[in-house]
C-alpha cells in the first residue's frame, strides 16, 4: 500500500500463492465518461497521478469482466451493468486470491465512479451502491462516538468559563491553554492529521481563505488538508491570544501550539493534555489522539465518504 491512498494490487492474502491477474481494459482510459471522471478526480478532488491511475485500473478491470471481447471498442454501455453483474464480479475478484480490503476498495472505486455517472444523469443507478465487500480479518481500530468527540472538543473551554464564573477572572495564559487545546482538538478531527504532523504546523501553513493547511507526513510528502469552520475559528482566536502573550508566536514561522514558555508543544505534551479533558469529559483516559485520527476516518465514512478520497485525506494507504 502506498501513502497516497492506492492499494497495489500484489496484495496478498497469505501463504505463497499470488492472486489470480484479473484482466485489464486499457482503453477503458480512451472511454469519454471515464476521461470525464478522471477530470473531475482532479479538478474536484485534487487526486494525485497515482490514485487517478488506480481508479482507472480498476474501472478497467470491471469493463474487462463485462466485455472480455477485444472488439468491443469505446465508449461502453456503463448503464448496461445490473447490481447481480455488479456483485458478480466483486465475487470473481475475491474468490481469484485477492484480499479482503482490496476487495473492498475496488468496491468503493466502482461504485465511486458509478455515483458520479449517476449525479452527471449517464446511468439510471448505482449498481455498486448498498453492496458490502467481505469481512475484514481483524477489528476496526475503537473510535470515539460523535458525542464523544464533542464532549472532548468543549472540554478546554467549558473549564475556562467555569473558572471565569469562580473567580471572576482568568489569566491570560490559561486563557491560551484552553484556546490552544481546543484548537488542538479541532485540528486533529477535522483533518485526521497524525499527532506529529499537527505538532509540526506553523501558521504560514495555514490558508484561513480556503480552510486548508498543507502538512507533511511521512517521507516527507506534503498533501493538503481541510479545516472545517470550528477548526478555523478555534485557530483564528489562538492567533490572536498568542500574539498578545509573546513577540511574533503569530508570525508566519511560529508554531501553532505553544507550552506555558513560549516553546512549541510536542507531540507527548499534547497527548498529556488528551488525557486531563478525557477524564474532564467523561471519557476513557486511555484514548488517544489517533483514536481521533480514525474517529475521523470512521465519521467521514458513514456519512457515505468514498474511502480512497479518506485514505488520501488520511495520508495513508489503509484505515
Amino acid at each position: 500500500m502506498d501513502a497516497e491512498g492506492y492499494v497495489d494490487l500484489e496484495v496478498r492474502i497469505g501463504g505463497d500463492t499470488p492472486p489470480e491477474p484479473l484482466p485489464n481494459r486499457a482503453d477503458a482510459a480512451d472511454d469519454a465518461e471515464v476521461a470525464r471522471f478522471v477530470t473531475f478526480l482532479r479538478a474536484e478532488r485534487n487526486a494525485s497521478d497515482h490514485t487517478v491511475a488506480g481508479y482507472v485500473q480498476d474501472i478497467g478491470q470491471f469493463a474487462a469482466y463485462l466485455w472480455p471481447d477485444a472488439a468491443v471498442k469505446p465508449p461502453f454501455a456503463w448503464c448496461a451493468p445490473s447490481r447481480d453483474r455488479a456483485r458478480a464480479f466483486l465475487v470473481a475478484f475475491h474468490r481469484a486470491g485477492w484480499s479482503p480490503p482490496t476487495t473492498r476498495r475496488k468496491l468503493s472505486s466502482l461504485r465511486a465512479f458509478y455515483r458520479y455517472l449517476e449525479r452527471e444523469g449517464m446511468v439510471p443507478g448505482n449498481p455498486f451502491a448498498g453492496l458490502h465487500g467481505p469481512r475484514l480479518g481483524r477489528r476496526l481500530p475503537s473510535v470515539l462516538g460523535v458525542k464523544d468527540v464533542e464532549a472532548l472538543l468543549a472540554a478546554p473551554l467549558a473549564a475556562l468559563a467555569a473558572s471565569r464564573a469562580r473567580h471572576g477572572v482568568v489569566t491570560p495564559a490559561a486563557e491560551y491553554a484552553a484556546l490552544r487545546d481546543t484548537a488542538v482538538f479541532e485540528a486533529l478531527y477535522s483533518t485526521g492529521c497524525r499527532i506529529s504532523e499537527i505538532a509540526a504546523l506553523r501558521w504560514g501553513d495555514i490558508r484561513f481563505e480556503q480552510g486548508t493547511t498543507i502538512v507533511e507526513g511521512k517521507g516527507r510528502k506534503q498533501r493538503l488538508c481541510v479545516l472545517g469552520g470550528p477548526a478555523c475559528r478555534a485557530l483564528q482566536a489562538l492567533r490572536g491570544q498568542a500574539g498578545l502573550l509573546w513577540p511574533d508566536a503569530d508570525g508566519v514561522g511560529a508554531p501553532l501550539f505553544l507550552n506555558a514558555k513560549g516553546g512549541a508543544l510536542t507531540p507527548r505534551s499534547i497527548e498529556r493534555q488528551m488525557k486531563k479533558w478525557l477524564k474532564a469529559a467523561g471519557l476513557p483516559p486511555e484514548i488517544t489522539p489517533h483514536k481521533l485520527r480514525h474517529s475521523f476516518a470512521t465519521h467521514l465514512l458513514d456519512a457515505g465518504a468514498d474511502l480512497r478520497s479518506v485514505q488520501e485525506m488520511l495520508g495513508h494507504a489503509s484505515l
